[in-house]
């Protein structure tokens, strides 16, 4: 069983930063990839960013450019930079865990961006 913990949600004006962080129970390294995925009111939930165990990472088209994921082995917590924040990117954001045959979910973070 894998427990995930996002941190870092607020309340952001436009063009502002956040830097979420989401802490896994078990080793990041072993996990097929993390990912933080994002689900606004009334919408599906989608992937936001996504890295491998390798280290390969992919973005949404949405965020590219602005948003940056990376992790620390060794705290096995990985992170998601956003920078200059539009209301668009207002949602709760989740911390996901693919391992081999489950996928984990964190209980999510609200990241509001509002003037």
């Amino acid at each position: 069983q894998v427990q995930l913990v996002e941190s870092g949600g607020d309340l952001v004006q436009p063009g502002g930063s956040l830097r979420l962080s989401c802490a896994a129970s078990g080793s990041i390294f072993s996990f097929v990839a993390t990912g933080w995925y994002r689900q606004a009111p009334g919408k599906q939930r989608e992937l936001v960013a996504r890295i491998t165990n390798s280290g390969s990472t992919n973005y949404a088209d949405s965020v590219k450019g602005r948003f940056t994921i990376s992790r620390d082995i060794a705290k096995n917590t990985v992170y998601l930079q956003m920078n200059s924040l539009k209301p668009e990117d207002t949602a709760v954001y989740y911390c996901n865990a693919a391992l081999t045959y489950n996928d984990y979910w964190g209980q999510g973070t609200q990241v509001t961006v509002s003037s």
